[in-house]
Order: structure tokens, then C-alpha cells, then sequence
């Protein structure tokens, strides 16, 4: 019996410990696939995060808005005025910009110019460096100009500051202009349109010959053209003729009413020296800011073109006259006031100055630029 017994409690032993050892061995083999596919999610995961990541640091954005959501970021603006209250305003988006630095005193040839320019849907910028805002008021169309004061500095100060490629890159074409321009001649939607049609990224309509102050033959008009890109003539000890790639011969404008292209004027902005208020020596580096052939891509349109009276404003006194008054005068030569100045125009003569001085300060940042940027390649020198 005692035997029997044993044996009995030995089998069943046998059979618990099989039993369990199966239940072990299923056990196991569940949780090492389980082990294994939480593996293999766990490394899923880790790669589509790291996918991601690679994929977040190959988009740009905007410097110091990381932080942010792309889809918060607006990352241009324009120059529309915008209601305090109600809905949008219900006209069409202006298409081109013109911004003038402007001193009440050639009011009578500001409004010409402006007028000029409302008809064809173009957004007005003023820039006072007069700090006469309110004597505008009488003028139609200063309510819905931009006005922007500030006392004694050039266009190109404004300019810097104020048209920022971000902001006016809803403009396709950017005037940036000068106030003592005679516009009888010109239209800005037919300009506009010729630019488009020539390809032009940078432009400027030519100057009479007869009645305004010329100071580079290019830019002078051809009576037998719509446009011209080079000039033919001897410039000093520069020969002009076809095989000629540059300055002042082609691929240039003056800087009194200079046009320029949404990709244009990007680069020229960047260009704009920021301690620099004259803006002296960037014509004929304008060129890089083509968008590629300087000599195809820059040009002087002569069915729309303009007088310049060429007067000086900034520092001057009793030679700041008013444009009616300039007018019969406009082939008087402007530049005496370098030599001895009078109590009334010395101010002037220290503009003059300063003027070369800087005309110097940004050909040597140029040249020193060219030399330490290893990496930059003279696309005109190839």
C-alpha cells in the first residue's frame, strides 16, 4: 500500500512539475514576442522622431521665431492700411510702390510726380526729411500716402530703415525716387509695362538731354528707341562699344530715379550701407543685384523719360529753390558750391563732402569684402 502510495504521489508530482515547466516555456516564448514587438515599436518610434527632427532642421525659419509654429509666422507685410474696425476694405491690391524722399518746398513738383503715379494703382511713400508733414495735407492723395519723417537724412537713410525686402515684397516693381524730377513725359503704367515686356530687373527712365543735369551718358535719352543698355561714346579714357561688360558704359543707372525688380531690390537692400547716408558708389555695384546679365538686365527706357533739375537740398539754403523756380536753370552746372563756400551754402559744401568721403568708406569695404570672402565668385570676372 505504502507503495503503491509513493508511486502515486511521485507521478503526480512528475505531472505538476511538466505542467508547470510547459507553463513556463509558453509563457516565456509570449513574452519574448512580446519583448521582440515592443522592440521593434520602441525602434519605429525612435526612427520616425529622428526622421522628423531631420525634416524640422531642413526648414528655414524666420531668425527668432523657432519657438513658434510655422503656420503663426507671417512672415511678410505690405503697406496697406488697414480699418481700425468693420471689414476689409474692398479694393484691389496696389502692385508697385513708389517711395520719394520729399521737401515741402518742391511741393508743386512732389504733387506732379505723385499724380502721375495714383492713376496707375501705386502705393505713395513720402519721405519728409524736412519734417514738414501737416503742409500736405492739402494734396488729395495725402491721406492715403505713407508719410515718414525724419529731419535731414538722405533716401537711401529712409530707404534702408523703412523698405525692408520682407515688407515690400508684395510690390513687383519698387521706384525709388528723388523729388527734382520733371514728369511731362512719363507715364508709370506704360513704364511699367515696357520694363515687364524688356526684362528688366533694374531701370530708370532716361533723361532729357536738352533740359537736365546729365552726369553719365548712358542715361541720357535716345530719341530712336524705346530702350537702350549701352552707350556708344568715349566716357575719360573708357572707350564704349559693344564687347564693353560694365560701368559706366552698360549694365548701370543714376540714383535719382533708379527702379528696381521685388529680386532686385532684395540684394540691394542687403547692399545699403547702414553708417552710409549717401548711398555714393552702390550704382555700379548694382549690377550683382541683376538677377544675371547685367548687360541685358539693366536699362534706361527712353519712351517714358524725365527731366532732372539736379538741385541740391540737403544742406542747402538759398540754392534750395523750389522747381518752378529751378526749371529755366536746369542746365546750370550745380557743383560750384564745392569750391569756397558762402555763409549761405557752406552746409551744402559739408554734404558735398561727406558724399565723396563715403563714396571712398564703401569702395574700400568693397574691395576688402571681394578679398576676405573665400567663398564668393566674381561672376563678371569669369
Amino acid at each position: 500500500m505504502n507503495h503503491k502510495r509513493k508511486g502515486l504521489s511521485l507521478r503526480r508530482l512528475f505531472s505538476l512539475v511538466f505542467f508547470l515547466a510547459m507553463v513556463f516555456l509558453l509563457g516565456n516564448a509570449f513574452i519574448t514576442v512580446d519583448y521582440k514587438e515592443g522592440i521593434a515599436g520602441w525602434s519605429s518610434i525612435i526612427r520616425l522622431n529622428l526622421a522628423k527632427l531631420q525634416m524640422c532642421k531642413t526648414q528655414l525659419r524666420p531668425f527668432g521665431s523657432e519657438t513658434l509654429p510655422r503656420g503663426i509666422v507671417a512672415s511678410t507685410s505690405d503697406l496697406e492700411m488697414r480699418p481700425l474696425w468693420g471689414g476689409k476694405r474692398n479694393t484691389k491690391p496696389k502692385l508697385n510702390l513708389l517711395a520719394m524722399a520729399a521737401g515741402i518746398k518742391q511741393k508743386e513738383s512732389v504733387n506732379k510726380i505723385v499724380k502721375k503715379f495714383l492713376s496707375s494703382e501705386f502705393v505713395v511713400m513720402l519721405f519728409h526729411y524736412d519734417g514738414a508733414v501737416d503742409e500736405w495735407k492739402e494734396f488729395e492723395w495725402s491721406e492715403t500716402a505713407i508719410h515718414v519723417s525724419v529731419v535731414n537724412q538722405t533716401k537711401w537713410w529712409f530707404a534702408k530703415r523703412f523698405l525692408h525686402p520682407d515688407i515690400v515684397s508684395t510690390y513687383s516693381y519698387i521706384f525709388l525716387w528723388d523729388e527734382d524730377l520733371g514728369v511731362d513725359h512719363f507715364d508709370a503704367r506704360r513704364y511699367v509695362s515696357i520694363i515687364k515686356e524688356e526684362g528688366l530687373e533694374i531701370s530708370q527712365p532716361a533723361l532729357d538731354p536738352n533740359f537736365s543735369e546729365v552726369h553719365h551718358q548712358l542715361t541720357s535719352r535716345d530719341k530712336k528707341s524705346r530702350v537702350h543698355r549701352r552707350t556708344y561714346k568715349v566716357i575719360g579714357r573708357t572707350r564704349c562699344n559693344e564687347n564693353s561688360t560694365g560701368p559706366p558704359c552698360t549694365g548701370f543707372v543714376e540714383m535719382m530715379a533708379p527702379v528696381f525688380s521685388r529680386a532686385a531690390w532684395r540684394c540691394t537692400w542687403h547692399m545699403i550701407q547702414n553708417d552710409l547716408n549717401h548711398g555714393w558708389g552702390i550704382d555700379f555695384q548694382l549690377g550683382y543685384c541683376a538677377q544675371g546679365d547685367r548687360t541685358r538686365n539693366i536699362g534706361i527706357v527712353d519712351s517714358e523719360y524725365i527731366l532732372h533739375m539736379g538741385l541740391p537740398t540737403l544742406g542747402g539754403s538759398a540754392e534750395n529753390k523750389t522747381g518752378s523756380d529751378q526749371l529755366e536753370k536746369t542746365k546750370t552746372q550745380h557743383d560750384s558750391d564745392i569750391s569756397k563756400p558762402s555763409p549761405t551754402s557752406s552746409g551744402r559744401s559739408e554734404v558735398r563732402k561727406q558724399t565723396y568721403a563715403e563714396l571712398e568708406t564703401f569702395k574700400h569695404r568693397w574691395r576688402n569684402a571681394v578679398k576676405n570672402d573665400e567663398c564668393w565668385i566674381d561672376r563678371f570676372q569669369l
